[in-house]
């Protein structure tokens, strides 16, 4: 496995850093030596998560960005150096598929906006029909989702933590239940408690 900045940092790259003064910093962060492969932090963070941006190149060259959805880990670590997930029949556009075909190479971004926190990974990609790798499907098949068409599997090069700067903050409909379930739960034991006063004043007047 690479540092992030290996791959990214062209020498294009690195020239723009250094006319703009950045040029040091980053290369103290590419001097240190590459993880072996993801660690437990990055491996708690890509179960939690339930959606991630994957980006191909078509043969043409045209960037192409696609989100993936699907219960929390539904992306899985299978390795220290490999993930992957389950495809479903969706809109049938095969984009992301066919890119693959020509151009193994991706970019993934995982993002937790809550905690402002976004892990960026490079890795490699292989499609597989599910009757090619069935036993691969049948690890990867999530329940609830339907048949599995195909896996896809990521070798990853390299991966990076990028900094909280402009990241908005995002909550799931779930997420707000959770953070509004205790003052719920009070407001109800409040009203509770107002019907009963006013039952019991209601009562005096009689």
């Amino acid at each position: 496995m690479k540092n992030f900045g290996d791959i990214m940092f062209t020498d294009t790259v690195k020239a723009e850093q250094a006319r703009r003064g950045s040029r040091e910093g980053y290369a103290r962060m590419t001097a240190r030596p590459a993880p072996d492969g993801l660690g437990e932090r990055e491996a708690a963070f890509i179960a939690a998560r339930d959606s991630f941006y994957m980006a191909s190149v078509t043969e043409t060259g045209w960037p192409y960005v696609q989100h993936r959805g699907g219960p929390a880990g539904f992306l899985r670590v299978l390795s220290p150096t490999q993930l992957g997930f389950a495809d479903y029949r969706g809109n049938r556009q095969y984009v992301s598929t066919g890119n693959f075909k020509t151009e193994d190479r991706a970019s993934l971004f995982l993002m937790d906006y809550p905690n402002k926190a976004r892990l960026k990974i490079l890795a490699r990609v292989r499609g597989q029909s599910a009757d090619e790798a069935p036993e691969l499907a049948a690890r990867l098949h999530v329940e609830g989702e339907g048949r599995v068409e195909r896996v896809f599997t990521l070798e990853v090069e390299a991966f990076d933590w990028n900094c909280p700067q402009f990241i908005t903050p995002r909550f799931t409909a779930e997420q707000v239940r959770e953070l509004i379930a205790p003052q719920i739960e009070q407001l109800a034991a409040e009203n509770e408690g107002l019907k009963a006063r006013l039952a019991m004043l209601e009562g005096k007047q009689d």
